[in-house]
């Protein structure tokens, strides 16, 4: 099969790859729909992942496709069924699952291999984290599934309640899936972003204010002061944004700092503000069982399509080039990966 393979910082070829041999437990899918996202961006940077990959080795987790081989000793799953596997699953035995709390498990199974023409699902997350697509649904749709559900995850914990204002601080991806998910749930949602396409994709996943903003600077929304967000859900990674997240929710208020910021940032936090506010601060990490069925129900309902964030198409033989224009600034929201060309 071919495969994109990421040899390390900033290389990646399109190889020719044999395929393995399915272990108990284990089903092979013929991937239909392949997804960039941020976080392979970061990979293909930085050359690795010390959670997730280590080069040598295949990458990307954002995928839908059909079973193509069930081992004669997996139960439940036939040849043909459209599935969306999540790209992790909890061990379900360690204090943190026991607890509630599977998207912190101590031995996460990750699952990487989008960017190929098949992929091999682990028996674990064929046990608790492989969904059948429901009739009808199209492949680019539920590769949606994995990064929905962590927004999911960070909604639930802010606790959204109709007819509370939001600010989203960045107009990624993320940012724009909290965006239709929070209006859905009935919240009245802003904006502050870079760039107008994606701001006027915002708006028109309900969005009712938006500002263009050099987010890496920090938050300057006039009149915001007058009207101050109930919630803010930060979406952008950067230790001057997780600061403005702060500064601008108002008194008692709710702030997911749910972007990663990279590995020994420092923030400078104001505890006077922190403390006599009675500011809630949460992140969010990851997704459970749990929540990436949610996810998928909502893109069942509606409430997310793939026509909403892609807006790029390239063949595999096209990942090297797309993920050096990445690099280099590209600014598209989602790419689909066609995975047979």
């Amino acid at each position: 099969m071919r495969a994109a393979v990421l040899h390390g910082k900033e290389s990646l070829r399109v190889e020719e790859l044999g395929e393995l041999p399915l272990n108990p437990g284990e089903v092979r899918v013929r991937i239909r729909a392949a997804l960039t996202c941020g976080t392979d961006l970061k990979v293909y940077r930085r050359g690795y992942h010390a959670r997730m990959l280590t080069p040598p080795c295949t990458f990307g987790h954002e995928l839908a496709g059909v079973i193509s081989e069930v081992h004669p000793q997996t139960r439940g799953w036939s040849v043909g069924e459209a599935v969306v596997p999540a790209n992790s699953a909890p061990c379900g035995q360690c204090p943190r699952c026991r607890g509630g709390q599977a998207n912190l498990c101590d031995d996460l199974l990750f699952l990487n291999g989008a960017y190929a023409e098949s992929i091999v699902i682990p028996a674990r997350i064929v046990a608790s984290n492989l969904l059948r697509l429901p009739a009808g649904m199209d492949f680019p749709d539920a590769a949606l599934t994995e990064p929905l559900a962590c927004v999911v995850q960070g909604l639930r914990d802010l606790r959204i309640q109709p007819g509370e204002r939001m600010l989203v601080l960045g107009a990624g991806p993320i940012g724009l899936m909290a965006v239709a998910l929070a209006r859905h749930a009935g919240a009245e949602v802003s904006v502050v972003g870079r760039g107008g396409p994606r701001l006027e994709r915002a708006r028109a996943l309900g969005a009712v204010r938006t500002w263009e903003n050099a987010v890496s600077e920090g938050v300057d929304c006039p009149g915001l002061e007058a009207e101050p967000p109930d919630l803010v859900f930060e979406a952008v990674g950067k230790p001057s944004m997780w600061q403005a997240a702060i500064r601008v929710v108002r008194k008692g208020g709710r702030v997911n700092l749910f972007g990663g910021c990279p590995s020994g940032s420092q923030v400078q936090l104001d505890t006077t503000r922190v403390h006599y506010s009675a500011l809630t601060l949460l992140a969010s990490f990851h997704h459970t069982p749990e929540t990436i069925r949610m996810a998928l129900s909502q893109i069942h309902a509606g409430v997310i399509r793939a026509s909403q964030f892609v807006d790029a198409t390239v063949p595999l033989s096209g990942l090297p080039p797309l993920f050096q224009q990445m690099a280099a600034g590209n600014r598209a929201v989602k790419t689909l990966v066609e995975v047979d060309r």
